[in-house]
């Protein structure tokens, strides 16, 4: 079992409360993973969550004719899974550790009923879990603005707003 001192390493966790990341603590437990191993399978029941604390995870999505394609890596420090949170709690993406990975893995049965025993412990951890989302969100939306920009616009940014140039008319 993970101590209060292993959360507090994860910059992520620092709105908890020394007693809410000890709730956390006794929901979660030391797990490794080799490299190429399928951690979570697209579709499947989304019954737990992770903190990677050494390693990289793939997360990719299947894309018929394609096969699975990378969509993001997350490192050290990140969390893994949240499909555990909203119905029908299946995952809606994939993931695969890319190298060994050490992670502290909780269960989302275990997470529920200590959120309901305390909903104080029960809304910090959703914000804490939302902000890793929103964050995430926001990665994904510059990378995909990235990918289909218009070859002929040029993006320029100064400290106020970022400026879109269209090139030949």
């Amino acid at each position: 079992m993970p101590t209060v001192d292993d959360l507090s390493a994860f910059a992520r966790l620092a709105a908890l409360s020394k007693d809410e990341r000890n709730t956390l603590a006794r929901a979660g437990r030391d797990v490794s993973f080799p490299a190429r191993h399928r951690v979570i399978q697209e579709g499947r029941p989304a019954d737990r969550c992770w903190l990677i604390r050494h390693g990289r995870i793939l997360l990719d999505a299947h894309v018929p004719g394609q096969g699975d394609v990378v969509l993001q890596t997350l490192d050290s420090g990140d969390v893994l899974g949240w499909s555990w949170l909203v119905p029908p709690y299946r995952w809606h993406f994939g993931a695969v550790t890319a190298e060994p990975v050490d992670a502290i893995e909780f269960d989302s049965a275990v997470l529920i009923r200590f959120g309901d025993a305390d909903p104080r412990f029960g809304r910090a951890l959703t914000l804490v879990l939302f902000e890793a989302l929103l964050e995430r969100l926001q990665a994904t939306r510059a990378r995909l603005l990235d990918l289909y920009r218009n070859p002929a616009e040029k993006c320029t940014t100064d400290s106020s707003r970022t400026v879109t140039e269209r090139g030949g008319r």
